[in-house]
């Protein structure tokens, strides 16, 4: 009888289809600390009071500090073998002419240093600004970042261009998750608590479509994965490639 990452790797050779969503578990094997929760207080503020609307408005030079400080702590960090693996998924899929679609909760930019193409980061990118006046969205690598950063075209403040407490997903955004969970023939959750709505449902709307949905997790929590590997992404997800 086939192990649980023998059974995951035969299905994922043979699907034309694979959709990929992953959280803040991927990115911890590189180093990148959680900014939720208590493990993410800085200087006694909580990232869910300062990643807001509101917060920014009241005090936007003390979002791009909390903002700067992050920049330079995920600068010194390279993708690990997790992401690498993911690379080398979505290259050997192209080579089959299946569909690879990689969807991340992460803002860190990590996917796209590895090399990942057909990503969609549902809660913005660090490493991109978005004007407060013309609305334009740039790139943005500077560390340190000047505070508070003005746009080059119109002057205005820029802000990070992530997508804060409060605030709605990129329809765009949406859009193809919602296509790629209900086309995938198989789907992989990694690194994810599945706490953070709207992607906390995405393994179920898969597996409502007919996905076999494998679940990669030091702390298996899901009850919607048909496979749950228990283990650190950067050991469970080269075995499946």
């Amino acid at each position: 009888m086939n192990t649980p990452t023998e059974q995951v790797r035969e299905r994922l050779s043979t699907a034309s289809r694979v959709t990929v969503l992953t959280g803040a578990g991927i990115s911890a094997d590189s180093g990148i600390p959680i900014f939720r929760g208590p493990e993410g207080l800085w200087k006694n503020f909580r990232a869910e009071d300062l990643a807001t609307p509101g917060a920014f408005a009241r005090d936007p030079n003390l979002v791009w500090e909390w903002y700067n400080w992050r920049r330079e702590l995920i600068a010194m960090k390279e993708p690990n073998a997790a992401h690498q693996a993911l690379v080398k998924m979505e290259g050997e899929m192209e080579s089959r002419r299946a569909q690879f679609r990689l969807l991340t909760q992460n803002v860190d930019g990590l996917h796209t240093r590895a090399g990942s193409r057909n990503l969609v980061e549902l809660h913005g990118n660090i490493w991109k600004v978005r004007c407060t006046g013309c609305g334009q969205v740039t790139e943005d690598h500077r560390v340190p970042i000047p505070i508070p950063p003005r746009c080059s075209s119109c002057g205005e403040m820029l802000r990070p261009h992530i997508v804060w407490f409060g605030e709605s997903l990129d329809p765009r955004d949406m859009d193809l998750a919602i296509e790629a969970l209900e086309q995938c023939e198989v789907m992989l959750v990694i690194g994810t608590s599945g706490v953070v709505q709207p992607a906390a449902s995405f393994a179920s709307t898969a597996r409502a479509a007919g996905a076999f949905v494998v679940e990669i997790n030091p702390d298996v929590s899901s009850s919607v994965a048909h496979v749950a590997l228990r283990g650190r992404a950067a050991e469970i997800v080269p075995q499946l490639v």
